[in-house]
């Protein structure tokens, strides 16, 4: 897995204010645990752009006053209002310890289904997997190059080294359906000729009226 490195200074943990204080100066004040230690620490909002504003899922080397341990974000809190960071917990890896994590879907290639006039339809962007650290996926990939219409993958077909799914195995990731506008024709022709069938009868008879009165 990709790893992005972030700058931390630590910090005693604070009260209200101190921490109110420390995010007005552009701060986040952050939460190392998960090693021997429990490390409070702030890093600059604007160091963390990279991490949490993206689709992809990363590892963090945190340099904390000189000492890197290998993390990984586990929880962020944001404002109600304003979207603004308020706290990041991190959680520091261990190489023969798994880690739960949620990565992204890529689904890959051309489907015949889709090319016959199916829709493609992706039921989770994110896939729950637990694996050691040097397991760990950018992203889960999935080729759709021999999905017909009707197909579907579930969590149950993926298959990948060292990587345990922790989703519902019955779980829809992606499905090739048939649209409406394919079926639509074949079901609305017998209804047309039906309808038309009075109105021609309706409209032969308004003349035979018409001759009686004369």
């Amino acid at each position: 897995m990709k790893s992005i490195a972030i700058n931390g200074t630590k910090r005693a943990a604070q009260s209200k204010q101190e921490t109110k204080k420390l995010r007005a100066e552009g701060m986040v004040p952050c939460v190392l645990y998960g090693g021997k230690e429990q490390y409070h620490f702030s890093t600059p909002a604007m160091s963390l752009k990279g991490l949490v504003y993206t689709p992809e899922v990363y590892t963090v080397e945190l340099n904390l006053d000189g000492n890197v341990h290998k993390c990984m974000m586990k929880d962020i809190q944001f404002h109600a209002v304003t979207d603004k960071i308020l706290h990041i917990d991190f959680l520091e890896l261990s190489d023969d310890k798994k880690v739960n994590i949620q990565v992204p879907v890529r689904v890959t290639g051309n489907s015949p289904g889709v090319r016959a006039g199916g829709v493609l339809v992706n039921k989770l962007r994110r896939l729950k997997i637990a694996a050691l650290p040097k397991h760990l996926p950018d992203s889960i990939e999935i080729k759709i190059d021999e999905m017909e219409i009707g197909d579907d993958v579930r969590v149950r077909d993926m298959k990948m080294a060292g990587v345990e799914f922790l989703d519902s195995p019955s779980n829809v990731i992606t499905a090739v359906k048939t649209t409406r506008v394919v079926a639509a024709p074949v079901e609305a022709a017998p209804v047309a000729a039906a309808a038309a069938a009075p109105a021609e009868g309706a409209a032969a008879a308004a003349p035979a009226k018409d001759e009686k009165k004369k």
